[in-house]
């Protein structure tokens, strides 16, 4: 049985709403960043990176009483408002080809520390500690944990229906995106919600697996201090059809001592091995994987697909790291070696190819994404992916809802 509940969110005024929200600031180039940050004094982009110009000169400890400063600067100047009562949203976002509809809500630590919330990434200590004091200092939190649920016709009747409504939000942003918003405020409406998500008996995090081990870190430390919003942490949930997977292709600086043909006979005892030659080829199934060398594509065929129901194994990210990142390559931590690099699968593959033409690196591989099965498989049977696997969409706009703690 999966919980939800409604919450007071704090959101912009509907005449600002365009001009405030804004892409996670590590989206932005500096000269992107600058500009916003000159020419928008709306943006949240001047609440979440503070003293910008300074932001390397100051502690952890003044930049997050930085941020909750400009926050209440923002709030006390009407950029934003609170709600008079906890309300569930219905958000939308269109991009050129895809559409993601789901609900904004807050959703049970309980029910992550039980595993009804399931994970399949595992998270860097750090990073959970570093946003654990972002949140106890600034006192809110913008970037809801992105958590999917298994195709409801009922639910996915009723979304349709709403949508029908005049939303309070319905705005586009420069990068073509269209936003619609729709506020699930009456008693009726919140307790039918809340007990659809009680049929549930699973919820799986699709991203955001720092933030809600982040949350649950904040709450054991400072539940003593009675606040029930520590209880729960905002997230958007959508169906499982309406996630949008992408791989991370991989790019290494050098071949770890092989020349071309030496590597290219080491692959060959696992692949079998076309040369594409000038084709942008990329994969086209599980278990096909592109490399970029030498000014040739080459298309990799997994020889050895295991007949054993073996989840992680079965992984094409786990094979690239099993078979060639680590045995060949040398590369044994995905996270911090500075050998590899990673580009998400939206990015056309021609930008592995400029970055291996140009020199900085030696070799590119191109994988083929994963689906939402294989992430609940590995959620279900307490297993991790590698590092970088998945790239999803969508990407909740910071600025646009505001849980306070």
């Amino acid at each position: 049985m999966s919980k939800i509940i409604p919450f007071k969110a704090v959101r912009p005024t509907p005449d600002k709403i365009g001009l405030v929200t804004c892409r996670n600031y590590d989206d932005y180039s500096s000269a992107e960043l600058a500009a916003w940050l000159s020419f928008n004094p709306y943006s949240f982009l001047h609440v979440i990176h503070p003293a910008y110009m300074h932001s390397q000169k100051i502690t952890l400890d003044k930049r997050f009483k930085g941020v909750a400063h400009k926050y209440q600067d923002f709030k006390e100047d009407g950029v934003f408002m609170e709600e008079e009562k906890p309300v569930f949203f219905l958000y939308e976002i269109k991009t050129k080809t895809q559409s993601f509809t789901g609900i904004v809500a807050g959703t049970s630590i309980d029910d992550y520390k039980n595993n009804i919330i399931k994970k399949h990434e595992d998270t860097l200590q750090y990073r959970v500690e570093y946003f654990k004091d972002y949140l106890h200092q600034t006192g809110f939190n913008t970037e809801p944990v992105l958590i999917t649920y298994p195709d409801n016709e009922v639910l996915n009747n009723w979304i349709f229906e709403k949508k029908k409504s005049v939303p309070i939000y319905n705005y586009s942003t420069t990068n073509k995106e269209k936003h619609q918003l729709w506020k699930i405020e009456t008693d009726e409406e919140i307790n039918w919600l809340s007990k659809q998500f009680e049929n549930i008996p699973e919820l799986y995090i699709a991203d955001g697996h720092h933030r809600s081990a982040s949350a649950e870190m904040l709450y054991d430390e400072d539940k003593h201090l009675g606040n029930e919003n520590l209880n729960y942490f905002m997230s958007f949930l959508i169906a499982e059809s309406q996630v949008k997977i992408y791989e991370f292709n991989r790019i290494i600086r050098d071949l770890n001592g092989y020349s071309k043909e030496d590597f290219l006979e080491k692959l060959s005892e696992h692949f079998i091995i076309k040369d594409k030659e000038q084709e942008l080829w990329k994969p086209q199934s599980k278990f096909e994987f592109g490399m970029y060398l030498d000014g040739s594509f080459y298309a990799l065929f997994y020889k050895q697909q295991s007949t054993i129901e073996n989840i992680l194994e079965n992984l094409d990210a786990q094979i690239l790291y099993d078979k060639v990142l680590q045995p060949l390559l040398g590369i044994e931590d995905l996270r911090n070696d500075e050998r590899i690099e990673y580009i998400p699968g939206k990015q056309s593959i021609a930008t592995i190819k400029e970055l291996v033409d140009e020199g900085e690196f030696e070799v590119g591989f191109m994988l083929y994404p994963s689906d939402i099965s294989e992430i609940k498989a590995l959620a279900d049977n307490g297993l991790i992916m590698p590092p970088k696997s998945t790239y999803i969409e969508p990407k909740f706009r910071s600025g646009l809802m505001v849980y306070e703690l």
